[in-house]
């Protein structure tokens, strides 16, 4: 972070300061508390306004709200702002830790931790130690009540402040699940407006000591750095965040993703693929209308992923009229039921294998007189879910996971792919 933040101020719903902390000595908080009101008296709502403020005495003020508290930084140096506001939502998650919820009251009832985890998350302005599990070990929700002064753990005093060192086990093992989840909308003349892949690298690791971790993908920069012939098994990383424990320098240097992994379940990597998404489960509905009282719905679903591939836990909803009843519905596979508080036929199919296609009908009922004055009924878009496990879309593959500790033990990785579908809609009707 280029600056360093002055003072953190912890304020009420009307801009009142419930805590604060004085880092430099050059903001007082009857300044940001003035400041502040007037933001919200002539704002009406913070949420309307800009995040990095500036008042005309050379001070940057820059907060978020969480419930019914303002967390606000002031500073008089050229800050980075996004540190900034990363660090406030850091701060929320450490306070959500030790009581549950933010708010007012929990702040009120917590003054000693509260000052506590301040001290210890900035110092001088500077933001340090963000990992709740490593600062509930030395700072405890009843540390006050405590006369025995607690050890801060290593993890503080090192370099690796994600990890405390004496973890033990076992048994190592690595779990690694490649997951994502398509987007995909379609509009009514069957064409694909929008799609793109979310996509995260999840672990779980049950390592003893300090391990390296080494994390290889089919990766087209890395594979033609190498002289590595890719033969359309490659793809190309782009939008990719990163777990602070990967090491950023390397991985820009050499593609390595190389790393210190935290001890249990973490988000090693996400990344995000815009790119045209062929539709992996497509649906088409028929509606007919006999006369003003009866509907027919015909719906027709069809996976289009390779026949060794089987998708699980569809679910297709469809929607019906609000005032539709009495329904009568069969299906070639799966069950399928009318659920009035959604207006949609749900459609549920266990397994579905690829290069299959199944049919579901309904009748509804509907009501044979209707108001003159009834407005459009609004045309709600076909929503479906499932899950197509050891199959990813855009190709990603995990080529090696290493792990390489000082002891020497033997690691057990273990690799899942998985695809879901995230919001994938259909306006056919």
């Amino acid at each position: 972070m280029a600056g360093a933040v002055s003072a953190l101020f912890l304020l009420d719903i009307k801009g009142r300061v419930l805590v604060w902390r004085d880092y430099r000595g050059d903001v007082t908080a009857l300044q940001a508390e003035r400041f502040f009101t007037k933001l919200l008296d002539k704002e009406g709502d913070a949420e309307v306004h800009s995040p990095v403020v500036h008042d005309g005495a050379g001070v940057s003020y820059t907060f978020i709200q969480h419930n019914n508290v303002f967390l606000l930084t002031a500073s008089r140096q050229n800050c980075n702002a996004a540190s900034i506001l990363l660090f406030l939502h850091r701060l929320v998650d450490v306070f959500k830790h030790y009581f549950e919820e933010l708010e007012e009251e929990s702040l009120r009832d917590n003054f000693v931790v509260v000052y506590e985890l301040l001290d210890e998350m900035m110092d001088f302005g500077y933001p340090q130690y963000t990992e709740a599990t490593i600062l509930s070990e030395f700072i405890k929700t009843d540390a006050y009540r405590m006369e025995v002064t607690q050890r801060p753990p290593m993890a503080v005093t090192n370099a690796v402040s994600w990890r405390s060192e004496g973890i033990r086990y076992k048994k190592n093992e690595v779990f690694l699940d490649v997951v994502e989840s398509v987007n995909i909308l379609v509009n009514s003349n069957g064409q694909i407006v929008r799609s793109d892949i979310i996509g995260a690298l999840k672990m779980r690791t049950f390592l003893s000591g300090m391990p390296e971790c080494k994390l290889g993908l089919n990766d087209r920069v890395l594979l033609e750095a190498q002289g590595r012939a890719t033969k359309g098994k490659a793809i190309d990383l782009d939008d990719i965040k990163f777990h602070q424990c990967v090491r950023l320098t390397r991985f820009e240097n050499d593609r390595t993703i190389s790393f210190v992994p935290p001890d249990g379940a973490f988000d090693l990597m996400t990344y995000r693929l815009t790119t045209q998404v062929k539709p992996l489960i497509w649906v088409e509905a028929q509606v007919e209308k006999h006369s003003r009282s009866r509907i027919e719905i015909t719906v027709k679903a069809r996976s289009q992923y390779k026949e060794r591939s089987t998708g699980t836990n569809i679910e297709i909803e469809v929607p019906v009229p609000y005032d539709a009843t009495n329904s009568n519905i069969r299906t070639s596979m799966g069950s399928a039921a009318y659920a009035p508080e959604r207006d949609a036929l749900v459609w549920k199919i266990k397994s579905f294998p690829g290069g299959k296609e199944y049919m579901c009908r309904a009748e509804f009922s509907l009501p044979s007189i209707t108001s003159e004055e009834a407005t459009p009924e609004k045309k709600a878009p076909i929503r479906v879910k499932f899950e197509i496990p050891y199959f990813t879309v855009s190709g990603i593959q995990v080529r090696y996971l290493k792990v390489i500790e000082k002891s020497g033990y033997q690691a057990l990785p273990w690799v899942r792919y998985i695809t879901m579908a995230g919001e994938y809609e259909l306006r056919l009707i």
